[in-house]
């Protein structure tokens, strides 16, 4: 996506976009530069930029909200919407990158809603490859993600649900307990299985 304007001359490896409500009185563009001078000083920043205008603001938005449109235009092998405990998101974006390397050349999009712990993992062919040359490892590599997501505590579906697309992997990954809790009250509500059949639960066996 050309068009789209960085905000930096060479990105970094990673972009927190921060957007500030304040009540009145309270200045956002002192209480980012404090934030700023805080992380800086633990290094957790190299660089910062403030909007100086709706325009400025909006751009940044867009950059951040071009993002799918830009995974769908290259086409991802595998791709998962999973929620971690925000003190584990560290690790995982480490041991996954490291796990998927083994596996090959792929290149990983992680980006998400990093206050309640949603990501999007998204991984996608090395540049130049077509993503369907690597359809036999696309159960492997999702499974590698899922492992891991619930190994630390995390779920294996976040804002867009379980559906139709995630009812197998619920049934694989969910704690038997709350799946049987989960089975008997879709029974109790639907007892002939005729409302929105197929989704989010798989039938009993």
């Amino acid at each position: 996506m050309p068009d789209l304007r960085q905000p930096f001359a060479s990105p970094p490896d990673w972009f927190v976009l921060i957007d500030l409500g304040t009540s009145a009185g309270l200045s956002p563009e002192l209480l980012l530069e404090d934030i700023f001078e805080k992380a800086a000083a633990r290094g957790l920043v190299s660089d910062g930029v403030i909007a100086q205008s709706q325009a400025q603001r909006a751009a940044f938005w867009r950059l951040r909200e071009s993002i799918p449109e830009g995974n769908r235009r290259i086409g991802a092998i595998a791709s998962h919407d999973i929620a971690l405990p925000l003190a584990a998101i560290p690790a995982f974006i480490h041991d996954m990158g490291h796990k998927i390397a083994a596996k090959g050349p792929f290149r990983i999009n992680c980006f998400g809603h990093l206050g309640d712990g949603n990501l999007h993992y998204n991984i996608f062919p090395e540049a130049g490859q077509d993503r369907k040359i690597y359809d036999h490892l696309r159960d492997e590599l999702q499974d590698m993600v899922y492992e891991t997501v619930m190994a630390l505590g995390g779920s294996i579906s976040a804002e867009h649900g379980i559906g139709r697309l995630k009812a197998a992997d619920l049934a694989r990954f969910a704690d038997p307990a709350k799946l049987a809790a989960m089975h008997a009250i879709k029974t109790a509500f639907d007892p002939k299985g005729i409302l929105n059949p197929g989704a989010v639960l798989l039938p009993a066996t």
